[in-house]
């Protein structure tokens, strides 16, 4: 039981991605009233943990497929990780409760001039069979 009571009392640890969806997530962040310390916003600072204003809060900075991992097998207690990395890993221990409407996929592809784009549907649109593309 005291094992416990340490763990609720220790900071909650909020798992990110380096990246496109971490220079995303910042504003969403400060929106939260979240202000990760001073060497956070260093791309070049090596250290893992980052504190924040709040002292029941630290941030860590990971590869993005690390996320889930980290989140799956205890080392965080919550993450931010593109709906791709939670679909390759498929953690049971992992909940997705919330789309933050970031780090939208872009595809882009080679053409020949005066070449009609396929078409695509937009991921609102999508079903679980593919897509037909057509050129």
């Amino acid at each position: 039981m005291a094992t416990t009571r340490a763990a609720a009392n220790e900071p909650l640890i909020l798992a990110l991605p380096k990246g496109r969806i971490l220079t995303e997530v910042g504003p969403l962040l400060a929106r939260a009233g979240i202000e990760p310390e001073a060497a956070f916003a260093d791309p070049d600072a090596r250290q893992l943990q980052f504190a924040t204003n709040d002292p029941c809060l630290r941030i860590i900075r990971v590869r993005s497929f690390d996320v889930a991992t980290f989140v799956a097998f205890g080392a965080a207690h919550l993450g931010i990780a593109g709906n791709d990395v939670l679909m390759e890993f498929d953690f049971d221990e992992i909940y997705a409760p919330l789309d933050l409407g970031i780090g939208r996929c872009r595809l882009w592809w080679p053409s020949r001039r005066n070449c009609r784009r396929p078409t695509i549907p937009r991921a609102g649109a999508m079903s679980a069979s593919p897509p037909s593309i057509r050129a």
